[in-house]
């Protein structure tokens, strides 16, 4: 039997993470992974969660990420203090390392960025949390400097970040385990998803949030 880490329902679901989790390719704004998500949420809890979603286009885990540059934004942890701490949430869905592993930032320093994320955020307002595995994509030649990933290094960055959960108590939600490799998932440009890998995320996600937290089924019949 898990660890049931939520009996209460959440108040406020925050995303944190590069353009998949902002929403790129899905064709509405309610079919983003994060919105699909949040109705799920509501829906089981019995209660509305409010979303806010801190995804951004081309982002990076930290300054040392050599897609940092090309970026031009700020990374994960130069904007933890305004876009996560600030809202406090009680949970929180971490998703980097797909741009980080594109551009070839080393394994052992994207561990240390994402540890320090998580002890971060633990630190101010211990929110429920769930670390996502890097997507599957397709377009590995494209778009410069993010184009220097491999399916060997997808695999390495995807074991990392299961590590970094286990050793911080977080919730793992392996997202490329549930697209299983699926190109028909991933949108023309390769590398995000289209609808049917939006809602795939989405799934796992809670999937893996319902079997750590009974707040999901507060609205259902248990024995």
């Amino acid at each position: 039997m898990p660890s049931d880490l939520r009996s209460q329902p959440f108040s406020i679901l925050l995303t944190l993470g590069e353009s998949t989790t902002w929403g790129m390719c899905a064709t509405s704004e309610d079919r983003r992974w994060a919105n699909v998500l949040a109705r799920l949420i509501s829906e089981f809890q019995g209660q509305a969660v409010r979303l806010i979603n801190k995804g951004i286009s081309a982002n990076s885990i930290s300054p040392r990420s050599p897609g940092y540059d090309a970026s031009a934004k700020p990374s994960a942890l130069e904007r933890l203090e305004q876009d996560v701490l600030a809202h406090r949430p009680d949970l929180l869905v971490c998703s980097y390392g797909l741009n980080d592993m594109r551009c070839r930032m080393h394994p052992e320093e994207f561990r240390e960025d994402l540890r320090t994320v998580v002890r971060t955020v633990r630190a101010h307002c211990e929110p429920v949390t769930v670390l996502t595995t890097v997507y599957h994509m397709t377009g590995w030649e494209r778009y410069a400097p993010f184009d220097q990933g491999t399916p060997e290094a997808t695999r390495v960055f995807n074991l990392v970040i299961a590590q970094v959960a286990e050793e911080e108590g977080a919730v793992l939600a392996d997202i490329h385990a549930a697209e299983g490799g699926a190109d028909w998932m991933i949108h023309p440009d390769g590398v995000h998803a289209n609808d049917l890998g939006h809602r795939i995320i989405a799934h796992r996600v809670f999937e893996a949030l319902a079997q750590r937290c009974s707040c999901l089924a507060l609205t259902c019949e248990r024995g």
